[in-house]
């Protein structure tokens, strides 16, 4: 019997608590009622979107700033506070968890494309069992249900209401918390080796891709052009309910994964860049039948240049361009008059070709997950979040047990 086993059959042998998130907390929302300008010379911290969604729990280092007037009532984030992502292009991306772990010495504030849930009994779970908890396959089923939209989907704080949630003794907490720390622990080695060989091949492709000035009638052939002079772009035509777990061909949103769906749009060798949410500005190359969602947009037809040496000019550059030409604060998006007019240097072929051999080996050693580190993370995940799921999922206590 492991220790887990041995806790519960001595703290909860008839099964655990399960409560909505109604019945044990309040919502409460980001700012409200500010403008572009009051992100600029801030004199207080805020939570961003991406914050949210990228950590299990806020990253305090990582914050931003925004103007707080000394009269002004805005809610402020507590230490156990559940954050989530509001609204997102896909219903997959919406409802993602991250919980404030530490204490603060000033007040944080939460942009307003998030939310937050604050328990009314701050001993009831330890905020580093919620981090995992909330982002449980199981938690993420009912999150994910609470979302409606069309185009956009957004979080119902009254759905929310409803997610039920399991409340195991805190000492069942505490030692879950010990096991995920330590999967988590070496997933983030992993990553650390893997961030390291990625700002090699970073450090290569930055070289390869920073040509001299090429405004000169003597620049060997070079050309500054606008994308949209290099290839045709076209957006996907469906939407996110289109999904199919197990369609026929590859199905691209705003994520970085495509999912599946059982017709083709498009039969093409192309690009395909994420045009909003989380993963804005990510590629992807694929070659034969596939679909698209509508903010994603598809680059095939090249000219002047060779598709995989367009694919490593863009990683290197269309992330900054799009961040810089968006709304501070806004959840970053693409516009197509913003994609055409993307500036791109195109070499004579020759050293289109030089260079994407290059580049195409380090490409396979940091992003294959087919070979190497990005596999072997992969697997560890897997088996993180097996252990993470088998963990939180415990007995319902019955009601007549509840009532005793």
């Amino acid at each position: 019997m492991s220790k887990i086993d041995k806790l519960i059959q001595q703290y909860c042998p008839n099964g655990v608590e399960y409560k909505t998130l109604g019945e044990i907390g309040t919502f409460y929302g980001g700012l409200a009622g500010k403008s572009k300008d009051d992100f600029k010379d801030g004199n207080a911290k805020l939570i961003t979107y991406m914050n949210v969604f990228n950590n299990l729990a806020i990253d305090t280092t990582a914050l931003d700033r925004v103007k707080i007037g000394i009269h002004e009532h805005q809610n402020s984030i507590s230490r156990g506070d559940v954050i989530f992502t509001g609204s997102s292009e896909t219903p997959n991306e919406c409802g993602m968890s991250s919980v404030l772990i530490s204490e603060s010495d000033e007040p944080l504030y939460l942009n307003s494309f998030c939310f937050g849930f604050h328990f009314y009994d701050a001993e009831l779970f330890l905020p580093e069992f919620t981090k995992y908890l909330f982002r449980s396959n199981e938690l993420r089923m009912q999150i994910v249900k609470t979302a409606n939209g069309v185009t956009r989907f957004n979080v119902s704080k009254d759905k929310m209401k409803k997610v039920s949630i399991p409340i195991p003794p805190l000492p069942v907490q505490r030692e879950i918390v010990k096991i995920l720390d330590n999967f988590t622990e070496l997933e983030a080695e992993l990553e650390a080796e893997l961030e390291a060989r990625k700002k090699q091949y970073e450090y290569y492709r930055d070289q390869l891709l920073s040509f001299s000035d090429i405004s000169s009638s003597n620049n060997g052939g070079y050309k500054l052009m606008a994308l949209g002079e290099l290839c045709q772009i076209r957006t996907g035509k469906l939407n996110a309910n289109a999904m199919d777990e197990d369609g026929l061909y590859p199905f691209f949103t705003c994520d970085a994964n495509p999912y599946r769906i059982n017709e083709f749009a498009f039969d093409t060798s192309a690009i395909l860049i994420s045009g909003n949410g989380s993963q804005v500005g990510h590629l992807n190359v694929y070659e034969g039948k596939f679909n698209a969602y509508q903010r994603t947009y598809v680059l095939d037809k090249f000219s002047h240049v060779i598709k995989r040496f367009l694919f490593h000019f863009m990683s290197a550059f269309v992330r900054s361009y799009i961040l810089i030409n968006c709304k501070k604060g806004s959840v970053p998006y693409i516009t197509l008059p913003m994609l055409q007019n993307f500036k791109v240097v195109a070499p004579p072929l020759p050293v289109q070709e030089r260079i994407v051999a290059i580049l195409d080996k380090f490409d396979a050693l940091t992003n294959s997950i087919t070979e190497g580190l990005p596999r072997e993370i992969e697997l560890r995940r897997k088996q993180y979040e097996y252990y993470r799921d088998k963990l939180l999922t415990f007995p319902i206590k019955e009601a007549n047990d509840v009532q005793r």
